[in-house]
């Protein structure tokens, strides 16, 4: 598969520089434009101000893209929905049929992994569903980090999942989960969920360490450290979960009128 690395991208792999991978469905499916588009170049702002080269990544064209240019992003952006979601399982389709694909967690690590980037940083991970049990409604974010090396950085996973039924599912791919600076796994708008963490990591050298000897060791699986929203950006706990809560049984209710 070819690959387009963005030339600064490729300068600092080659270096041996931090690189951050970046993914692009929050920029097409997530936010309205040019809201997206502000918030897409803050967050490369924001890696940048640390150190380190952003790489967004997308499917344009059929070509599956590591590091955006400013034009590129604007087009994504602006093209929204028009560009398909792409888990893993889509990629193949999407790059045979010269597609344009914004990528998901999933998808977002494996050209990561690919081109041999460590370390991919989002909102919220992808899980398992509420009644998921039943369904079978698990997101390929969770198989993905069982079986590529990549340490994902996020708020942990969206709040309206089964975030108990998620780490277990994270424990049964073998993927370690960590907390930072905190025991208890973040629910992205809240920094609690009630679920403990097997790991917890108080400073970057620590996450650096583990992700190191998940390397060195060739685990050959993913890492999630979970970072908390900031206290004075949470929401409440029990505000969001009796929002969910309601739309739960009014979807439910909704079902019903249909049988």
């Amino acid at each position: 598969m070819s690959i387009a690395v963005a030339p600064e991208v490729a300068a600092a792999l080659a270096r041996g520089g931090a690189v951050v991978a970046l993914e692009s469905t929050i920029i097409c499916h997530g936010m309205p434009y040019p809201m997206n588009l502000q918030t897409a170049v803050e967050v490369e702002a924001v890696v940048r101000d640390s150190g380190a080269i952003p790489a967004t990544i997308a499917i344009l064209g059929g070509v599956p893209h590591v590091g955006l240019s400013s034009e590129q992003l604007k087009r994504l952006a602006i093209s929204g929905r028009q560009f398909q979601k792409t888990a893993t399982r889509d990629i193949a389709h999407v790059v045979a049929s010269g597609g344009n694909g914004a990528t998901t967690v999933s998808a977002t690590m494996f050209f990561a992994h690919k081109v041999g980037i460590p370390i991919f940083v989002t909102g919220g991970i992808g899980g398992v569903h509420r009644h998921g049990e039943q369904t079978m409604d698990i997101s390929s974010d969770l198989t993905e980090l069982g079986k590529t090396p990549v340490a994902v950085i996020s708020a942990g996973v969206k709040s309206i999942l089964d975030i108990p039924r998620t780490l277990e599912y994270l424990e049964t791919q073998g993927v370690t989960v960590a907390a930072y600076r905190t025991n208890e796994f973040p629910a992205f708008f809240t920094e609690i969920s009630g679920c403990q963490v097997p790991c917890r990591v108080d400073s970057p050298e620590e996450c650096a360490k583990i992700i190191h000897a998940n390397k060195n060791l060739d685990l050959g699986s993913g890492i999630l450290i979970a970072v908390p929203i900031p206290t004075q950006d949470a929401a409440s706990g029990n505000i969001i979960e009796s929002a969910i809560q309601k739309a739960l049984k009014e979807a439910e209710y909704s079902q019903d009128l249909h049988f």
